[in-house]
């Protein structure tokens, strides 16, 4: 790969905003056609659409998973692509779609990335598509991410019906747990990864990004790790606390611990939430990570508490000053017991880049074709961790080529429709440019 200079997240910004304006080409007639195909199949694909939706496939539902893959496996042979599933019954999960369409050689190879599960069990009461209205759908994964996947498949059939994607070299990757990844992480990503290095640029169908009702690009997103901190100390009658003899309980300390925590961590593009406390004679969080258990008097000095919560960054350097961090102020002592911290990286971030901006430069070109308004840069804070990261120290990635939605990860998850219209044009024309390209040489 080419060697890849990151931008401070402030500047980065401010070159979006600042830069050369793109210049509108008209434009050509496989564009126009590309154009016409998204438009001529909207109900085609709201019925795909719909179908994938009224199918269960939370990450825990293994068979749910494999039926959207066995529901998608025919609309990509259809344009080409050779199919194949990634069982991933070692960590836990379903399994991963993986497309390949061989095009022209010395070309880009494209990696396209979205995801099959979603957030919703087959326990949860929201399983069923609706149309709201002319221009909004509401159903579990609508948006997250059965949309981006329409999506992607509307412009690939765009492509497709232009001759456009003849020629073009890609690579689709679909993960069956992007809402709750299998661990380890290096048996349930190692085939994402090994595609970004194989690719010259990394397109994610994960939702649109608005601000103000203007949509963004985003070229940027933050880290996701957990932490759990676990204080012990002795116990007995509540009369003796604070006393030489008996100490001062693990609550206390905790709670010193979490107070330095907001004082001196913070630093630019860092978050760190606290997302569960439990304390008493006895506590535990449940090894599922959503609930805890504890027991205890008010006369009785708790021996046990027990607190974690996560940790987002923009880069690997913060997220090792903050580990170091914690650990030392986890690591000053008290009266009466001990402390210990666990520290879990999950999602790498991914920084912003000089490839990633001008991979939104060639977007916004492709906006200037279709007559939509440039898109800035969107704030990395306003940006969850997702499966792109995992590949974008190794290639140029661009974010957000799904729907715009709303209520995602909730019961009200609904799509703006016309989005998806406008998203898979973009894709169509950028993936069309992109192709033509020559790759970068290895």
């Amino acid at each position: 790969m080419l060697t890849r200079h990151i931008l401070a997240p402030v500047a980065l910004i401010a070159a979006t905003l600042l830069s050369t304006p793109v210049f509108a080409t008209p434009p050509s007639k496989a564009e126009q056609a590309m154009i016409a195909t998204v438009d001529a199949e909207q109900a085609r694909h709201l019925d795909l659409l719909e179908k994938l939706v009224n199918q269960n496939s939370g990450t825990r539902n293994l068979k749910g998973v494999r039926a959207v893959h066995d529901m998608l496996v025919p609309e990509f042979e259809a344009l080409g692509f050779t199919v194949r599933w990634v069982d991933q019954s070692a960590v836990g999960r379903a399994g991963h779609f993986i497309a390949e369409h061989k095009g022209k050689k010395g070309t880009k190879r494209l990696l396209l990335i979205g995801h099959l599960d979603t957030v919703f069990e087959l326990d949860h009461p929201f399983q069923k598509f609706e149309r709201v209205s002319a221009d909004k759908v509401k159903g579990p994964g609508a948006a997250d991410d059965k949309g981006g996947v329409v999506a992607m498949l509307a412009a690939l059939r765009a492509m497709h019906q232009a001759g456009t994607l003849k020629g073009a070299n890609i690579e689709v990757v679909l993960t069956g747990d992007e809402e709750e990844a299998g661990l380890p992480l290096a048996i349930a990503r190692a085939d994402l990864i090994a595609a970004g290095k194989r690719a010259d640029a990394a397109l994610d169908f994960e939702g649109l990004s608005q601000e103000n009702g203007q949509d963004m690009g985003s070229i940027a997103r933050r880290s996701a790790g957990n932490w759990q901190v676990t204080v012990t100390a002795r116990s007995g009658h509540s009369s003796g606390i604070f006393s030489d003899s008996a100490g001062e309980g693990a609550i206390y300390p905790l709670a010193r611990i979490l107070s330095a925590f907001r004082k001196e961590l913070p630093e630019p593009n860092l978050t760190f939430n606290v997302g569960m406390v439990a304390g008493g004679a006895s506590a535990a969080i449940a090894p599922s990570g959503a609930n805890a258990e504890a027991t205890g008097k008010t006369n009785i000095i708790p021996s046990v508490a027990v607190a974690m919560g996560d940790v987002r960054a923009l880069s690997r350097e913060s997220i090792a000053r903050t580990e170091a961090k914690m650990r030392e102020i986890v690591a000053r002592p008290f009266n009466g017991g001990e402390a210990k911290l666990v520290f879990e990286d999950k999602y790498p971030p991914m920084a912003p880049t000089a490839g990633n901006r001008a991979l939104l430069d060639k977007l916004n070109g492709v906006n200037a074709t279709l007559g939509l308004p440039a898109m800035a840069a969107l704030d990395p804070l306003k940006r969850g961790a997702g499966d792109v990261s995992f590949v974008a120290a190794d290639v140029d990635s661009l974010v957000g080529l799904g729907p715009a939605s709303a209520g995602d990860h909730t019961a009200a998850e609904t799509v703006d429709v016309p989005s998806l219209w406008r998203q898979a044009k973009r894709a169509a024309l950028l993936m069309t440019r992109l192709s033509r390209e020559p790759a970068a040489k290895r």
